[in-house]
């Protein structure tokens, strides 16, 4: 029966009913610690956080398995107490916990540092060795995702992004949704480029525009620039004209002036010549 109760709630896609038939198991066999687990487990999936933190203690108790020590933090953090968590984190019986359960124990601190406000202690928190030990393993996928969710928290979208892919390409048994989560950067990524585009497109014309209107600008200006040079040759075009017509006028007053005088040394000439003629009845 408690067998049956077991299968039934691993198998239960209702987290609620699935709690119920853990609950009943524990009924039937209270001392023991896979009885305890499951229970402890099934409330946890439930949201139960205080009955998953008793059930859990049971479990540690009865096992002496440090690996529910994640799993206990993170209930006292559900329940606000941020304080309990982190003695939980950095508590001497962390040390003794095996690799996987260290690095659980940082995705959980990473999650307290997170709801302290402190974005960049959340992203410190995770980088261990495990992160960047140049090999990419299914166990580590939980820690790249927990990495890329905190860089994305303080802005690094573009780090996030290459993590959150990691965290997918790890993934093999599909604990997270690490491939959902890059596809929506990758959505973000080229919306913004579009929003470049059309800015980079709109400067453009404003530009052109600008352009344009210099172009226009310049064009009025030697027009009128034209203008005013045509308008001082016909003005320096006038005064030459009038100038040669002085000029022609001066040489005509002088050339008649000369024909007067001409006239006049000529009349001189003839009454001079008949003054000396002799009147030969004389």
């Amino acid at each position: 029966m408690v067998a049956r109760l077991l299968v039934a709630t691993s198998v239960t896609d209702d987290p609620e009913l699935a709690f119920k038939y853990a609950k009943k198991a524990r009924g039937l066999a209270a001392r023991v610690g896979v009885v305890r687990e499951t229970c402890a487990i099934a409330a946890y999936q439930a949201g139960d956080w205080s009955a998953a933190l008793a059930e859990f203690r049971a479990a540690r108790r009865l096992t002496g398995r440090s690996s529910y020590l994640p799993l206990m933090a993170d209930c006292e953090r559900a329940l606000g107490r941020l304080d309990r968590a982190l003695d939980l984190v950095t508590g001497e019986d962390s040390k003794s916990a095996d690799q996987q359960t260290r690095i659980e124990l940082r995705i959980v601190e990473s999650g307290i540092r997170r709801d302290q406000g402190l974005l960049d202690a959340a992203v410190v928190a995770l980088q261990i060795p495990e992160l960047n030990d140049g090999r990419m393993k299914p166990a580590y996928a939980r820690l790249y995702y927990a990495y890329a969710d905190a860089l994305l928290q303080t802005g690094r979208e573009e780090e996030a992004r290459d993590w959150f892919g990691r965290a997918a390409s790890a993934d093999v048994d599909g604990e997270t949704d690490a491939a959902e989560r890059c596809d929506e950067l990758d959505d973000i990524s080229m919306d913004d480029l579009e929003l470049d585009e059309d800015f980079g497109a709109d400067e453009g014309d404003e530009s052109a525009d600008g352009d344009e209107d210099a172009d226009a600008e310049a064009e009025a200006d030697d027009d009128e620039l034209d203008s005013d040079e045509d308008a001082d040759d016909a003005d320096a075009d006038g005064h030459e004209d009038a100038d040669d017509d002085d000029l022609d006028e001066d040489v005509l007053n002088d050339d008649d002036e000369l024909d007067s005088e001409d006239d006049e040394v000529a009349e001189d000439d003839r009454g001079a010549s008949d003054a000396d003629e002799v009147d030969p009845r004389s």
